[in-house]
């Protein structure tokens, strides 16, 4: 019989092309070692919730009374939920034509629109047009959407940073595009060096590639550092002179741990910056409800802002939302609560206050916990997480274990990767899976895991790491799997 047409051999190329390393190999055996019983600790991906991250009362509260409205006619409501929450949940119902149930407007519904508008106002010190916001089912949605827009094929190149989060890679990937990486400076904090982008640039072009887009993680992923003002400025400069557009994902913008470096966006250092740059720099800028002290990585709630992108565009890309009709509607809510949460004087914003900062200082003692002990382990060094949710250590493997891990077919930091889940249940990613220069091995854990916890889990790495490395450099015990 004749092979049918989703047999694997008869795929599209793109889709067999594409790897996600954040579930990939090391997911897929933590997930088997969790179906025998072993005790895994998924730091494989920025997940707050399913490491104990409690949510925020406030927008639970809102989500509960707009899910189930019929509690506001409840005359006890008052007794259980706080007045502001009741009346926030009215004024969003109230916004919908229908209820949570029912679709919204393709973009997103017009008054959380507004509200976000608003909050990027408050933050950049220049107004937000509301028509060129689109809500999305988290921000990699919204990736996706303006990628496919962008790329035309196979010629069309998007400058990422190196090492990356593996949504640009998989989605470039899948729409037949091509990534050119350039790289970020380990013994710089994983600075920025703009001569490596001029670099990339005349490689790519050498090949025959058109450079469409830029992409800026800030803060970092997997890496953590936060861009200085000085580097936005210098990647504005570059994008006016090299005409690409620029792809602001700033999902982490809420996740920072230090002072020296605030997050500051994209798009207030290119307006800031005024004519000619701040009027020929297209820019896109995500963000979504999934990280910071929300968490809320199952909602999937996110935006992306348009700045200088021609109005026939936006109609373009407006009919692409509409073949989804509209993005998840709770989840909207969510965001409309991100960008206008509880104010002075509210009943409800003293216990915001109080969990938001709560879960940030937890954040950023375990970002210390978990830095200072890569650091005291042999043959590891790591920078501090000034921002994101997520670790990066080098491991430098002997070449011992580089010689088993290619006698076994793995990359050496996939090796090393599994041989620490097989030993202690923590699930990471290897650095591989994000893109480093060629004979430096990485891998990327979240910070995440309950703070109690923390000194444990990371005795544990550090018991096996040393002994990895002794065993390695003594007797050769890791020459097999």
């Amino acid at each position: 019989m004749s092979s049918k047409p989703l047999d694997y051999e008869n795929l599209n190329e793109n889709v067999k092309k594409c790897q996600y390393a954040v579930r990939g190999e090391l997911y897929l055996r933590a997930s088997e070692l969790q179906k025998q019983g072993k005790k895994i600790i998924f730091t494989n991906v920025g997940n707050p919730h399913a490491l104990g991250q409690k949510p925020l009362t406030f927008p639970r509260q809102v989500i509960a009374l707009c899910q189930a409205p019929f509690l506001l006619d409840d005359p006890n409501v008052e007794h259980i939920f706080p007045a502001d929450a009741i009346a926030r949940a009215k004024q969003y119902l109230a916004m919908t034509s229908g209820g949570l149930g029912a679709y919204s407007d393709s973009r997103g519904i017009p008054g959380v629109r507004k509200e976000v508008a608003e909050f990027i106002e408050r933050r950049d010190g220049h107004p937000s047009d509301a028509e060129l916001i689109f809500l999305t089912d988290g921000a990699s949605k919204g990736v996706a959407q303006i990628l496919n827009a962008i790329i035309r094929g196979p010629n069309d190149g998007i400058l990422v940073p190196v090492p990356q989060y593996p949504l640009y890679s998989a989605t470039i990937s899948l729409l037949g595009g091509s990534l050119v990486p350039y790289y970020l400076e380990e013994t710089s904090n994983w600075g920025l060096d703009i001569k490596d982008l001029h670099h990339s640039v005349a490689e790519a072009r050498s090949k025959g590639l058109t450079i469409r887009a830029m992409v800026i993680i800030n803060p970092g992923n997997p890496t953590g550092q936060c861009l200085s003002e000085t580097n936005l400025k210098e990647i504005m400069r570059f994008c006016y002179r090299e005409n690409l557009v620029l792809l602001g994902d700033e999902v982490y913008q809420q996740n920072i741990y230090q002072d020296v470096r605030p997050f500051i966006s994209a798009r207030k250092v290119l307006l800031d910056m005024g004519p000619p740059v701040s009027r020929e720099v297209q820019l896109v800028s995500f963000h979504t409800v999934s990280k910071g002290y929300w968490g809320e990585c199952g909602q999937r709630g996110g935006y992306f802002e348009m700045t200088n992108i021609p109005p026939k565009t936006v109609e373009e890309i407006y009919k692409i939302s509409s073949i989804s009709l509209s993005p998840n509607v709770p989840a909207q809510i969510f965001l409309g609560l991100m960008a206008n949460p509880p104010k002075p004087g509210d009943i409800s914003y003293d216990q915001f206050i109080r969990e938001s900062k709560g879960i940030l200082d937890s954040l950023r003692r375990r970002a210390h916990i978990m830095t200072n002990v890569f650091n005291s382990c042999r043959n590891v060094v790591c920078n501090f997480t000034e921002g994101a949710m997520y670790s990066f250590p080098q491991i430098r493997l002997p070449p011992r274990a580089i010689e088993a891990a290619k006698s076994l077919g793995k990359a050496p930091d996939v090796f090393y990767c599994l041989k620490l889940l097989e030993a202690t249940g923590i699930s990471t990613v290897p650095g591989s899976g994000f893109g480093q220069k060629e004979g430096v091995f990485h891998l990327r854990t979240t910070i995440l895991p309950a703070e109690d916890e923390m000194p444990a889990i990371m005795a544990s790495f550090k018991e096996f790491n040393d002994g990895f490395m002794d065993e390695c450099e003594d007797h050769g015990r890791y020459s097999r799997m």
